[in-house]
């Protein structure tokens, strides 16, 4: 059975009915990711999808979710999967099937997913309003307007509409999945568990000679045996230069002596991602231009975590890493000038290019919004999980820096839980001052 498969019926039961009655009346329609041919006959790995999985718990592909209010804190689950085939499961491994769906995952009624359009119409007929995501799938979307069409032509001398009222339901779903319940707490604590240990792996794998592949298979094989079934998606290990490519993925060069590695990777557990980076000596001990970095950026990251408080802008941990890393710049004689100036101008750009922090959850970018109608950055609530992640990149090529610095490329990463106790650093046992690294690559 699918490591995926989360037997909380009672769980996604309040997610559901909590779903529910932030969108009203009406029908929620719902399926999850749909398989992937990579080449020839081979798949990618499922992973079910996010939202999907958020509300049922169910593991598998060509399953979909209907579930409507039948009165106050009370709602209906239908799930429509695929049924029981013991000829296709001794390819594939058992199903839960529509028996399973019920007993295990606490649907009120299961169908076989191949019933799903014969049933539809009745279950849009019942209901005035739909909620459902246009454009997401396509060939879900024509089946779905030809129902639609079925029903208007059955009905059609009572001249009806042609489909029910249509509201998306992700805003409210994402808004849903903004603050984290237990559960998932829980499953980021466990995800974070893993990708520490999977980073002191790695920090003890690199050696001079070594293949960045070699660090990056350390570092997953410890994922693994943490419990984490892949990873919350491809790992960067970037040594040297390559520190300065900030999706760098080809993780094939040979490392050297007086390179650093930068390794950005987090581990999955129970449906939740860390994500985590850390920049470190091949050789175990950083040189001076790479301590006078290093410590630049865990300054702006150690202040920006602590902008990560209940009511400030989500976005005042990027201001402050900002003015931090411009400070530092100009100490490093990158920049000259006022501080203030120099931020109001962008000049720190060249060497931090990107933002300081997105939502963590299900998804490494996760769901929820960043800004309100007017373009105003939302407050942080409590339960809200990010990331905060500075650094600073002086490419082998970039002449506006000096040339004891080229080459140098430094990001620090951690997940960030809001509490109204104050930001808790859910990743803070990965080494992460230069004395902790050093003796960690050291092997101590």
């Amino acid at each position: 059975m699918s490591r995926d498969a989360s037997f909380a019926p009672d769980l996604h039961r309040r997610r559901r009915q909590r779903l529910l009655d932030a969108l009203g009346d009406g029908l929620l329609l719902l399926s999850t990711a749909p398989e992937q041919r990579r080449n020839g006959d081979v798949l990618h790995e499922f992973r079910p999808g996010s939202d999907f999985h958020f509300l049922t718990g169910f593991p598998e592909p060509e399953a979909v979710l209907a579930a409507w209010r039948t009165g106050r804190g009370r709602h209906r689950a239908v799930l429509f999967v695929r049924p029981r085939d013991p000829a296709r499961e001794i390819w594939d491994g058992p199903r839960h099937g529509v028996a399973g769906a019920r007993a295990r995952f606490g649907a009120d009624e299961a169908h076989p997913i191949g019933e799903l359009w014969h049933r539809v119409p009745d279950l849009v007929a019942a209901h005035d309003r739909m909620f459902h995501r246009l454009g997401a799938d396509a060939a879900f979307d024509r089946r779905l307007l030809d129902a639609f069409a079925a029903i208007a032509q059955k009905r059609r001398r009572r001249q009806p509409a042609a489909h029910p009222t249509l509201q998306d339901p992700i805003p409210a779903l994402a808004a849903l999945r903004l603050r984290k319940d237990a559960a998932e707490i829980a499953a980021l604590r466990q995800a974070a568990a893993a990708t520490v240990a999977g980073h002191v792996a790695a920090m003890r794998a690199a050696r001079p000679g070594r293949r960045e592949y070699e660090a990056q298979a350390a570092l997953e094989a410890e994922f693994r045996r943490h419990g984490s079934p892949r990873n919350g998606y491809p790992s960067i290990v970037a040594s040297g230069p390559n520190a300065c490519v900030l999706h760098y993925h080809e993780n094939d060069r040979r490392m050297r002596a007086g390179d650093l590695l930068l390794v950005d990777a987090g581990a999955e557990v129970g449906g939740c991602t860390a994500d985590v980076t850390r920049t470190f000596p091949v050789a175990g001990r950083f040189t001076p231009e790479q301590a006078a970095v290093y410590a630049v950026v865990l300054r702006a990251q150690l202040a920006g975590i602590r902008a990560c408080r209940v009511g400030a802008p989500w976005n005042r941990a990027h201001h402050v890493c900002v003015r931090e890393l411009t400070r530092g710049l100009v100490a490093l004689g990158v920049l000259r000038g006022d501080v203030g100036r120099l931020v109001a101008k962008h000049a720190y750009r060249p060497f931090y290019m990107h933002g300081t922090s997105h939502w963590l959850g299900r998804d490494v970018h996760d769901v929820g919004a960043y800004d309100d109608d007017r373009d105003a950055p939302l407050p942080l609530v409590a339960g809200a999980a990010l990331t905060v992640e500075p650094g600073l990149y002086f490419g082998p090529r970039e002449t506006r820096a000096p040339a004891r610095l080229r080459g140098i490329g430094v990001r620090i990463e951690d997940d960030v839980l809001v509490t109204r106790r104050g930001p808790v650093v859910l990743t803070a046992g990965a080494p992460k001052s230069i004395d902790a690294i050093e003796r960690t690559c050291a092997g101590r």
